[in-house]
């Protein structure tokens, strides 16, 4: 027992006891007058417990083998536990604390995993967490709801910031959007959080809508490049009326570089008959458009055709008439020649009796009678010559074939079209040559033909031709080779240059191990390149 007179230690648990009962009484007080209800108490009898704990903590402090299982702490750099600044759902547990001893903590959060700020927008895509709108993306039947987060569209979209926080904000939680493909959203909602772009050609144009609809000019400018590079004769004529559609010039232009070189891959491809009437229109009235007349004129039969079941119409003359309208005396009938009028337009019954009378009498009466049809046939395009030898030569050093191949690579740094070769011929006076020409990249035959030329023994070049003409890109290396069967003198080309510049267009030329004839860089056959740019 202790001493008369001396003091009774106050130790942890009963200062804290003798505190809430001294203090009882004026809780109690404190309560009723602020009317709160009776389960209040308790909550205001723990507060002030752990009130008093923490003041008890600081006159008392806890021994050093004393641990406190709810402390919320973390080390900072220097080494010093802060207070209060681990994330609350991390509570210290065995294996917590043991992680901590380990200096490798487990993430409390996802948000603690992903630590950017581009992770962690990319997860809300398409996330109904925290999502504050919902849009009802595609037509009514086959809509799709997709979530989402108006801050992150209104940061990337003027049309969304308008949309959600300007003067007229939508205050509807589901916005509804039919002229969008589902597909195409999610593709803009994905660049919008992560900055992400997948682009795939199922979707492409619906993509460029869905950019152009919501001004996101980078994802536009994405999608616009995806098509350039993607442009081939079989879909350059939807690609057209798409350019047109969204005003984007420079895939206007590329798509016209496609139609006018390569017409009648273009104007025969199914997708030249999904154009419609007002693009068929601005095609037919192309001076430059590299085909025959005959071509064009099957070809739009066959849109009309088409046309007439997407209006649910039977194909007959009249229907095919009247889809066509004032684009049929857009065809340029007079420019055929008689024969080709005679087995195609004139029976094909959509001229009509008259129509084909008089067109038969403008091709044979000397007094010609006035047509509704242009009379001038297109101009199409100039080929021109890229011509890498600077002399050529004979007789001192003949130039033999004997079924052998010359062949050389060449480059360019703009995209043209490739529509044949130049060759010599012979040196000993006229002859008939048969060849076989080609076009490879990296060992793959993009183009061949097998024909005949006649030389007249001069040292002329002497043009064969492509069947159509071969898009070629720029910086990649393409392999052109010639084997010839007829008279083995010829002449052949010295002093051969490794680039030419011909017009806007570079070539550069380099030696190909295709060639078992001789030619190279420097000498021999295959002295031009034909092509249109």
């Amino acid at each position: 027992m202790p001493a008369a007179g001396s003091r009774l230690p106050l130790h942890g648990p009963v200062l804290r006891a003798l505190t809430c009962l001294l203090l009882l009484p004026e809780t109690l007080k404190r309560s009723r007058r602020v009317g709160r209800a009776p389960g209040r108490l308790c909550y205001d009898i723990l507060a002030l417990s752990l009130t008093q704990r923490k003041m008890a903590a600081e006159l008392y402090p806890a021994s050093a083998d004393t641990t406190l299982s709810s402390a919320t702490t973390v080390t900072d750099k220097s080494g010093a536990e802060a207070p209060g600044s681990r994330c609350p759902s991390a509570a210290a547990s065995p294996t917590t604390q043991q992680n901590i001893s380990n200096n490798n903590i487990e993430p409390p959060s996802w948000q603690c995993s992903h630590p950017t700020l581009r992770e962690r927008n990319a997860l809300m895509y398409n996330n109904e967490l925290m999502a504050d709108v919902h849009f009802m993306v595609g037509p009514l039947r086959e809509c799709q709801r997709v979530p989402a987060h108006k801050y992150v569209l209104a940061v990337g979209s003027s049309v969304f910031c308008a949309m959600f926080y300007g003067d007229l904000a939508e205050v509807e939680a589901e916005i509804h959007i039919p002229d969008v493909e589902p597909a195409a959203f999610l593709i803009l909602l994905k660049y919008m959080y992560s900055d992400e772009i997948d682009l795939e050609a199922d979707t492409v144009l619906a993509t460029l809508y869905a950019a152009k609809k919501y001004i996101v000019p980078a994802l536009a400018k994405a999608c616009v490049n995806f098509l350039e590079t993607s442009l081939e004769a079989k879909n350059a004529c939807v690609l057209l009326s798409q350019s047109r559609l969204f005003e984007e010039p420079e895939l206007t232009q590329r798509c016209w570089e496609v139609i006018d070189a390569q017409a009648e891959l273009a104007l025969r491809s199914e997708g030249f008959c999904e154009i419609d009437l007002q693009t068929l229109e601005i095609i037919l009235q192309r001076e430059s458009l590299n085909t025959k007349e005959v071509v064009v004129f099957e070809s739009v039969m066959n849109w009309a055709v088409a046309e007439c079941k997407r209006q649910g119409l039977g194909p007959t003359t009249r229907n095919k008439r009247d889809v066509l309208g004032r684009a049929l005396y857009l065809l340029r009938i007079p420019s055929m020649t008689l024969e080709e009028f005679a087995d195609g337009a004139a029976q094909s019954d959509i001229l009509t009796l008259e129509e084909t009378h008089s067109v038969f009498l403008w091709y044979t009466a000397a007094t010609k009678p006035k047509l509704d049809f242009p009379l001038s046939p297109r101009k199409g395009l100039a080929p021109q010559r890229c011509h890498r030898f600077q002399s050529s030569a004979y007789r001192s050093n003949q130039w033999r074939y004997r079924g052998r191949c010359d062949s050389i690579q060449f480059a360019v740094d703009k995209r043209i079209f490739i529509a044949g070769l130049g060759l010599y011929g012979s040196s000993g006076g006229k002859a008939e040559y048969s060849v076989k020409i080609e076009l490879k990249r990296q060992g793959l035959t993009l183009a061949q033909n097998l024909t005949k030329f006649v030389s007249d023994g001069s040292s002329s070049t002497f043009p064969v031709w492509f069947e159509h003409p071969v898009q070629v890109e720029q910086d990649a290396f393409y392999t052109v080779s010639a084997v010839l069967d007829g008279n083995e003198l010829s002449y052949f080309g010295q002093e051969g240059m490794t680039e030419v510049q011909c017009g806007r267009v570079t070539f550069q030329f380099q030696c190909s191990s295709d060639s078992t004839n001789g030619t190279g860089v420097q000498g021999g056959q295959i002295p031009e390149l034909v092509f249109y740019a």
